[in-house]
Parts: structure tokens; sequence; C-alpha cells
């Protein structure tokens, strides 16, 4: 495992063709922004476990952990991160 330091609004590319951007520390918490291809999934951990298993019950989001599946990822302003429960979060790209 690659372990990386990264500040607010500093960035790590994977593959030249996918971001991913700090864009909050709130406490133990940090938010991150994803860019990738619209044909790269991208999951929280436990809906991609939960897809994995095939449940029909995936686990319930909270507003601090946006589902993260969209092609490009970001969150805009905080209202956007409680917009949908698993995979309806959309938002414009990262800048």
């Amino acid at each position: 495992m690659l372990v990386l330091s990264r500040k607010k609004d500093e960035s790590i590319v994977i593959n030249n063709d996918i971001t991913i951007v700090v864009v909050e520390i709130r406490g133990d918490k940090v938010r991150l922004g994803v860019e990738a291809p619209k044909e790269v999934p991208v999951h929280r951990r436990e809906v991609f476990d939960a897809i994995a298993r095939g449940d029909d019950a995936l686990p319930d989001a909270d507003s601090s952990s946006p589902a993260l599946s969209s092609p490009v990822i970001g969150v805009a302003d905080s209202s956007a991160a409680t917009a949908g429960p698993l995979d309806d979060l959309r938002s414009e790209p990262l800048s």
C-alpha cells in the first residue's frame, strides 16, 4: 500500500486519468473528490462490498459520506452531500 500525505486542495493522479482531490478536512473526516472516466466505477467500500455480495439492501449513507459512482465526482457545496443515499450524487468536475 502506498501512503501519501496531502493537504486541502492537493491531489493525486492514478493511471493518468483518475484524480483524487482533498476537498475538505474537518476534524477527523476528510472529503475527497474523484474525477474518473465514465467507464470506471467508483464506490465507497461498503457499497462496493454490498454490490459484490449481491445485496439488495445497500448500506445507508450519511451526509458526510456521499456515494462515489459517477464518472466525475466533486462536492460543489454541502447540500450536494445529502442529494442521494447511494449512487445518485453527481456534480461538476473539481477545478
